[in-house]
């Protein structure tokens, strides 16, 4: 809801306040929390009556622009904190002054063409401001309200009017003063296979950076960003979120003025960014989110997932049940044919898998990633028949058929190249410089993208493929096109191009495709592929403790629903690390599951298991994907918790990293279960290799039997121990209190009630409300 009085506005959602008012021209920013009543916002307006020694201000006013809470400031009248726009007017000079001109409200979501935005239901604050000199140059500020998730998204837009072209150095989404800064910024910060992990750092005076610059929202630093105030836990104190509907380089900055006020801003990177905007032409900024809760990470968490699902993700898949895939890539790397991939088909059929993923290696002269990347037309000496008699096979047998694609790129040695080398991205007079053996394609030029959308479309056309993996193995460098007048416009026109290219085909031509965006993992995980892909690769890094991280950090801005999550081998391809098969199972849960493996190499006993499991998440998925996620902190730093509440139940897993000798007990603690109901605790059924026991297994044998002789190792093939089963009664007052878990092994004995976790293992749990009371 906006309300607008005597040049004050408010911007209510469901449970917070924003407001700002005009003063002296100048947006002034007032507050931005808890929802209030207040008719009158006098009181927390910043109060400088005289000035500083060292303050400047305009001739004759009495607003201190550096010492006020701004909306949004402007350079050179007075404001030396970091500037969220540079600009070179037509004097020649930095300098630029916008203050208010006008206002409107528009009822709907604001939107504009060559960028994804937020949809649905909303309302648009439009605040237009001019500059003080050249009042044919204005500012526009965008408010988009979305009330029920607790969310405003913002942006600005440049109009020139003018005489005379303005070149944007920088011009950012959003710019939020706050009037306080005893905050921590917490970022997801990695890089290939360690995306997202949490890390925080509290403002001191001066500015903290997150950034991109490699042409991606990229692995290294992900848009999305957060300020907690100190002390703020998962369930505790202020929380500030933010993110950017934006797929390209990104800049957000965090500052502590030496007034001790925080700033914040989100928007472009101004890194090679130089933009001519000429007479009669506007630039339009991505939108920026953000949200707040005094629910500490878990409540800003609830409003970025319902925000999300709600109004980002579209079309046919919002809302949609996820299938369980097994994609072969992990089982066949390049290694492949028609046989063998119908075998991996038929076996994972029997298991109770929904989608068959074919992954690199069908096209062109594909048989490693130093050749064929461009030439997308079927290797059928690889597969006779092609891809759509793979897919009809796939069909009879009950399954979805899914194809990978990687159309930004393209190797050296491709027909592509060979016929259009200028459509790579390089230097003349300058040696090549590859990722992965491959170069990125110029996606400024519209021939290119022609070229693209027309190869997918045709392939797309011609068999029954029901979902896609759009792959991107590398950053950009040499960033230069032969079609762009201006350089500096590169980064944002490639993203342009890339967001046309992915709306004619997953928009226009093929809406009922299932499109999974992918970037070497977690590359371009951002808001402005879930507009476009309901879910994304989160990471080539499959090993599930790995995965708690990085899936632990990305679950504070995305929901589950769109983290793609799978099952594989052990010892893990990326570590080495060898860890159960039900730890691996209940991190891809939390999650859109999938498996990546050859079913015929697990045993029998471990064929059995999988078969369990994704019977189980079926049964479950609607919790898994769309349920209300929290993280619980337990007092073992060795240990995590994650729990999903859905429709009727409550699904609660602790994941020990390491094990150490004699540990303390284990306490499953279920906050927001209905104090006065009565519930049902129940683990899930997972089972124990006997070869965990390692030697101590001859102990316990009448006859000697050799820990890794042939006897045991054909039991451990074929049969697997029931680890400790647990079930308890217990009230909501008591389990958001803790209740005891069963011991876990300590060495000194064997029963069949222990937890058997060790290094890596990790127990799930159904609370379910009883009927009876």
């Amino acid at each position: 809801m906006i309300e607008i009085k005597d040049k004050l506005f408010k911007l209510h959602t469901r449970s917070t306040t924003y407001a700002f008012r005009i003063s002296e021209g100048y947006p002034e920013h007032l507050y931005y929390g808890r929802r209030i009543p207040d008719t009158d916002l006098t009181a927390a307006a910043m109060k400088n009556t005289i000035d500083l020694g060292s303050t400047v201000k305009a001739e004759g006013s009495k607003f201190f622009l550096e010492r006020n809470l701004l909306e949004y400031s402007g350079v050179g009248r007075g404001d030396f904190r970091h500037s969220p726009i540079e600009l070179l007017m037509p004097d020649g000079t930095f300098v630029c002054d916008f203050i208010y001109d006008s206002h409107r409200i528009i009822d709907g979501a604001y939107e504009t063409s060559g960028l994804p935005t937020a949809y649905g239901k909303a309302e648009t604050l439009e605040i237009t401001l001019k500059d003080k000199k050249f009042e044919g140059i204005s500012l526009k500020l965008n408010y988009v309200v979305f009330e029920e998730c607790d969310v405003i998204c913002r942006n600005a837009e440049l109009v020139n009017k003018g005489e005379g072209a303005v070149y944007i150095r920088k011009l950012m989404s959003l710019m939020l003063d706050l009037p306080e800064a005893d905050y921590e910024m917490l970022t997801l910060d990695g890089d290939w296979g360690k995306e997202a992990h949490e890390h925080r750092r509290f403002l001191e005076c001066g500015i903290l950076v997150n950034e991109s610059t490699v042409g991606a929202s990229s692995n290294k630093h992900n848009p999305a960003f957060a300020l907690l105030e100190r002390g703020a836990d998962e369930s505790r104190g202020k929380a500030y979120g933010f993110n950017l509907i934006y797929s390209g380089n990104h800049y957000s900055a965090a500052e502590r003025s030496t007034f001790d006020t925080a700033r914040v801003m989100t928007g472009i990177n101004p890194h090679c960014f130089l933009w001519r905007l000429s007479e009669g032409e506007s630039f339009v900024t991505p939108q920026a989110v953000m949200t707040y809760s005094h629910l500490g990470l878990n409540g800003m968490m609830e409003n970025m997932h319902s925000f999300v699902n709600e109004h980002i993700v579209r079309g046919e898949h919002k809302g949609a049940d996820r299938p369980v895939v097994l994609n072969n890539w992990e089982a066949t790397f390049f290694n492949f044919n028609r046989s063998k991939i119908l075998a991996l088909a038929r076996s994972a059929k029997k298991l109770g898998i929904e989608m068959f993923v074919l992954d690199d290696g069908w096209f062109g002269k594909r048989n490693s990633d130093t050749a064929g990347l461009g030439d997308w037309v079927e290797n059928r000496k690889k597969l006779p028949g092609g891809i759509r008699y793979i897919a009809n096979k796939v069909n009879k047998m009950g399954m979805k058929f899914g194809l990978w694609f990687e159309p930004e790129c393209v190797n050296p040695d491709s027909d592509l190249y060979r016929s259009h080398p200028d459509w790579a991205i390089s230097i003349p007079g300058r040696s090549m410089t590859l990722g992965r053996n491959q170069l990125v394609l110029d996606l400024t030029r519209p021939e290119v993208r022609e070229y693209i959308i027309e190869s997918v479309d045709r392939v797309l056309s011609s068999s029954n493929i029901e979902y896609v993996k759009w792959d991107y193995n590398r950053h950009i460098s040499d960033m230069y096109s032969s079609c762009l007048k201006q350089q500096g416009e590169f980064f944002h026109r490639y993203i342009l191009g890339l967001y046309e290219v992915l709306d004619e085909i997953f928009h226009k031509r093929h809406p009922k495709i299932l499109f999974e965006s992918c970037s070497s993992g977690g590359n371009r995980f951002d808001l402005g592929m879930l507009c476009y892909s309901p879910q994304i690769w989160t990471s080539d890094n499959t090993d599930p403790i790995e995965r708690l991280d990085i899936q632990g950090g990305i679950y504070n801005f995305y929901p589950q629903s769109t983290v793609s999550a799978h099952v594989s081998m052990a010892p893990h391809q990326q570590t080495l690390r060898d860890t159960p098969i039900s730890t691996r199972f209940n991190v891809a849960a939390f999650g859109v599951l999938g498996y990546e493996l050859d079913f015929g190499e697990l045993t029998p006993s471990e064929r059995r298991q999988v078969k369990e499991q994704i019977a189980f998440y079926k049964k479950h998925r609607r919790s898994f994907q769309y349920g209300r996620l929290k993280k619980v902190r337990l007092k073992n730093p060795e240990e995590i918790s994650w729990q999903i509440t859905g429709e009727g139940e409550t699904l609660a897993a602790i994941y020990q990293k390491y094990k150490a000798a004699c540990p303390g007990r284990d306490r499953l603690d279920v906050p927001g279960l209905e104090s006065d109901k009565i519930y049902s605790v129940e683990s899930n059924t997972q089972y124990l290799r006997i070869s965990r026991f390692g030697g101590l297994i001859k102990h316990i044998t009448p006859v000697y039997l050799k820990p890794d002789g042939f006897i045991l190792r054909t039991v451990n093939k074929y049969f697997a121990m029931k680890d400790g089963s647990e079930s308890y009664i217990a009230s909501g007052a008591l389990l958001s209190e803790g209740i005891n878990l069963s011991m876990q092994y300590e060495g000194s004995g064997y029963d069949p009630n222990l937890r058997i976790l060790g290094d890596f293992g990790s127990s799930l749990y159904i609370i379910k409300e009883k009927e009876n009371g």
